[in-house]
């Protein structure tokens, strides 16, 4: 990332806090005629460049970030936007695979603001804090100017924001139980839902899914005219084995075969995004062969910051972004399967409005003892009821409890030391995307300080 000059922050703050101000992103009136009315007044900047539009419930983000260093390899100018971000909001706009410069995400914003203050006027609604943002995103592309925009639906589908774009291609990831006071109490519902961004004459790209999901998804392609590309019919991952740093996979994709394809990715559940990710690039250029080493270096590239991601060694320290029972289960797997800790300590700090529950019973397959923790944000789970809440599950002799992440790191840390013992423990934190943005600037702080 470039240097950001004192000035440039200042500014980048105070437009932080002009987004921030405005309805939250949790705070939705599911509708798509402020973002089709503000767009349209910037002259649709979405429709200048052709798009791949991500959704579905868990590995949206890792799966945008593949596509986006796959098409970068290839040689195409890209421009992603994912959401939520870690540790600031400027990850969420992207270009050419790093995060947008201060000056650029300054520039489009003093280009967008009067219209948002416009569009305020004519709604009974203001344009929301995700709106603004998605705009800016749109914005910001057009301007740069970008090859393709990797665009990820924040919540839903149908009436996301970012449906707006009119995609070439559209990949849904599995979609499970989530944000259910707005996409409905069932998958069948859930999957209408996000079935919503399948445009027409398209290409769609289905990761596996539930069979009453598979069904909604499939209808809507019907419907639409689009061209379905399904997991475990027209592609698949063949082969998938660990390797030092990641695994090496081998793919099928709709017209030919990938092999010897390394990711610094663990977990089975990225063998699938890659392939996922793989489709959506092939068929997005049509006829035109992929080039193998483009393929490869794409992938050897990708990063997924808060997804299994090791943050530091002896002690392991592990974060993932986790804060469904889907994405915990596959967590829980992956920590089972490939790492050899004879111990796991987790620290979990979810969202109240979670299925907190479902995710516990998934952790505790994989967590020896766990110290429940609130993160900085309101939606946090009170520390009171969520000790309540793992104690049983995971028996009170294996819960422990204190106010924040930060004395949960060094809680944790502080145990696992063990003079004589010839144990390797591993410590894992997770339970929301606010909790990992969090405890990756702790840790890094933490062991700066004793490097020193």
């Amino acid at each position: 990332m470039t240097h950001t000059s004192p000035e440039d922050q200042s500014r980048i703050d105070a437009i932080e806090q002009a987004l921030l101000a405005r309805w939250p992103e949790t705070r939705i009136e599911p509708t798509l005629e402020r973002i089709a009315a503000l767009v349209d007044i910037l002259g649709s900047p979405q429709l200048t460049y052709p798009t791949i539009h991500i959704g579905g419930t868990n590995g949206k983000t890792t799966t945008s970030r593949m596509i986006d260093s796959l098409l970068f390899e290839m040689g195409l100018r890209t421009g992603r936007f994912t959401s939520p971000h870690l540790e600031s909001y400027l990850e969420r706009i992207a270009i050419n695979g790093e995060p947008i410069a201060a000056k650029d995400l300054i520039f489009s914003f003093n280009d967008i603001s009067a219209y948002l203050d416009l569009m305020d006027e004519k709604f009974e609604h203001p344009i929301s804090f995700f709106e603004a943002i998605t705009a800016l995103a749109f914005a910001a592309f057009a301007e740069h100017p970008i090859d393709v925009g990797v665009i990820e639906v924040g919540m839903g589908g149908q009436w996301d924001a970012t449906n707006v774009v009119k995609a070439d291609v559209s990949v849904i990831m599995p979609i499970g139980l989530d944000h259910t006071e707005y996409l409905g109490e069932t998958l069948t519902e859930i999957a209408q839902t996000k079935a919503g961004i399948i445009k027409e004459g398209g290409y769609v790209v289905l990761a596996q899914q539930e069979p009453e999901c598979a069904v909604e998804l499939l209808k809507q392609a019907a419907l639409v005219g689009a061209d379905v590309a399904r997991e475990g019919v027209e592609y698949s991952v063949l082969t998938r084995s660990i390797a030092v740093g990641g695994q090496l996979l081998a793919i099928q994709g709709t017209k030919e075969i990938y092999t010897d394809i390394f990711i610094p990715l663990h977990g089975k559940h990225q063998a699938s995004n890659a392939a996922a990710a793989l489709v959506a690039v092939e068929v997005f250029f049509g006829d035109q062969d992929l080039d193998i080493e483009a393929v490869r270096a794409g992938f050897a590239n990708v990063k997924s910051p808060g997804r299994c991601e090791v943050l530091h060694r002896d002690p392991t320290i592990i974060v993932d972004a986790a804060h469904n029972p889907h994405g915990a289960s596959a967590i829980a797997d992956t920590i089972q399967s490939e790492f050899t800790f004879d111990e796991v300590m987790g620290i979990f700090a979810p969202m109240g409005d979670k299925d907190v529950r479902g995710i516990l019973l998934e952790l505790e397959q994989v967590m020896d003892s766990v110290i429940v923790t609130a993160n900085s944000s309101s939606r946090s789970m009170k520390v009171s009821e969520l000790e309540k809440m793992a104690a049983e599950i995971f028996g009170s002799d294996r819960v422990f409890a204190v106010p924040t992440v930060t004395e949960a790191i060094d809680k944790a840390v502080k145990d696992c030391i063990r003079p004589l013992s010839e144990d390797t423990i591993g410590i894992l934190i997770t339970g929301s995307v606010v909790t990992v943005g969090e405890a990756r600037a702790i840790v890094r702080k933490k062991f700066a300080k004793e490097e020193k």
